[in-house]
């Protein structure tokens, strides 16, 4: 234990912490932007709602085979790299999208769109890596959903934002200005964070924040090999199963967002800023989901048991959203709403702990940047297939063909094993006696830190 370095937590690690979660919430803002004024940008272009839909579905896109490279890149080059990349291509998409104010210039918002979801794959499965590199082993998790948190966030002021900004007015001319106020505005933000970046982020704090950073610090780099780490998790069956089911909640909840602007407008015509309400209250409340369920999780540890109930609850929540969203009363979906992002929003963090329990010790980072493609693997299939049932067949068709694939998920779900090697490991080195001296900091745990990740 001589070699190993002293541990000590750097003042820095929260500015680090809070920074990336803003962009982070820059980046996922411009992602709904168009979707959550769907018909908005319908008009204003000229093209179908399938051509605006794929504005949001380009994210899911860039992110499956691009996903491998940039994990490769994070354990080669580190931090500073990736977010100075990632921060980077979101200011510069966010102004190209500004080339893009007549209606005949569709193409160069595509171009800024996708720009922006290349920033995307450079900070998606970034969370896990931050807090385990710059916290200690008691506040890990904190830091983790805190970086989740700006993700979701942007996500919410993504649906509350634009249909304020942009109302639905018929001069095409008074509509591209008000584009323009919501783009320069999106532009300086992202700009601001970029230059931020440039002066706060470093690559790690001077000494290591927790023993189990130390040992990862102090052994030699030949050890660990990605490619082998990636066909190791291939070869779990649990992981596989878990991989799956997350892929089906997540990708309802994808396929849901993208489209939720056009499912309520559909039956509440005019409502647009309802409209980006609702999706804000889907967003809020499983952000309060995922906060009970982590704090639940940290008492007691009931992984596999708290996984199968918040399934559950994400079938029954979508159910009923199905079921009233025709009834006329705006106030009811809005609660049902509600109940649905509560559960199905707050199962996403839920996956990427289960994840790192069943593959410890494999990195975070791979096993949730595989959770990540199965989601949006299944987001696009879902929001592709939903869009066309619902414009044959109508909401309550398209709504009950992801209620089927929430009922798959959950059998599936029942299937996992809770097999918990990081409990597992952090019992045995509880047994394993540490020298009093080797103790400079606050309750200790050896484990790797928690996996977690976000849209």
């Amino acid at each position: 234990a001589a070699a190993i370095a002293e541990v000590r937590l750097s003042r820095r690690r929260w500015a680090v912490v809070l920074l990336f979660s803003s962009y982070s919430l820059c980046n996922a803002f411009q992602w709904i932007q168009y979707g959550s004024i769907n018909n908005v940008f319908v008009r204003f272009y000229d093209v179908s709602t399938f051509a605006i839909d794929w504005l949001s579905m380009s994210y899911m896109l860039t992110y499956i085979p691009l996903l491998f490279p940039v994990a490769w890149l994070l354990d080669k080059r580190g931090l500073r790299l990736i977010a100075l990349a990632g921060s980077a291509l979101n200011a510069l998409g966010a102004w190209v999208k500004l080339g893009s104010l007549k209606p005949h210039l569709f193409p160069i918002t595509v171009l800024g769109q996708v720009i922006c979801s290349l920033a995307q794959v450079f900070i998606l499965g970034m969370p896990s890596h931050i807090a385990s590199v710059w916290f200690g082993s008691h506040e890990v998790s904190t830091a983790c959903s805190i970086a989740v948190f700006g993700n979701q966030l942007g996500i919410a002021v993504g649906f509350l934002v634009p249909p304020v900004l942009v109302p639905n007015v018929e001069d095409v001319e008074k509509l591209a200005y008000h584009i323009s106020i919501m783009f320069f505005m999106t532009a300086g933000v992202a700009t601001a964070l970029f230059i931020l970046v440039i002066i706060v982020f470093k690559e790690k704090p001077p000494h290591p924040p927790s023993r189990a950073q130390a040992l990862i610090q102090s052994r030699p780099t030949e050890e660990y090999s990605y490619v082998q780490s990636i066909l190791r998790l291939l070869r779990n069956a649990n992981f596989l199963l878990l991989m799956v089911t997350y892929g089906l909640n997540a990708g309802c909840f994808y396929a849901l967002s993208t489209l939720l602007n056009r499912m309520v407008i559909h039956h509440y015509p005019g409502e647009e800023v309802n409209a980006g309400r609702i999706g804000l209250t889907i967003v809020l409340s499983g952000m309060v989901g995922a906060l009970i369920s982590g704090i639940w999780l940290d008492r007691t540890k009931t992984y596999k048991q708290t996984t199968l109930v918040v399934y559950i609850m994400s079938l029954v929540g979508m159910i009923a959203y199905t079921f009233t969203l025709s009834l006329g009363h705006l106030w009811v979906v809005f609660v049902t709403a509600g109940m649905l992002g509560f559960f199905m929003t707050g199962y996403l963090p839920l996956g990427f702990e289960f994840a790192a329990e069943l593959t410890y010790p494999e990195s975070e980072g791979t096993s949730s940047g595989l959770l990540n493609v199965s989601a949006q693997i299944f987001g696009i299939a879902f929001t592709i297939s939903q869009g066309q049932i619902m414009d044959r067949f109508g909401t309550k068709a398209g709504n009950l063909f992801l209620c089927s694939f929430l009922f798959l998920g959950t059998v599936m779900t029942a299937f996992i094993k809770a097999d918990l090697r990081r409990q597992q490991a952090n019992l045995d080195n509880e047994q394993t006696v540490i020298p009093s001296e080797e103790r400079p900091e606050g309750p200790r745990s050896s484990s790797a830190p928690t996996g977690c990740s976000g849209r």
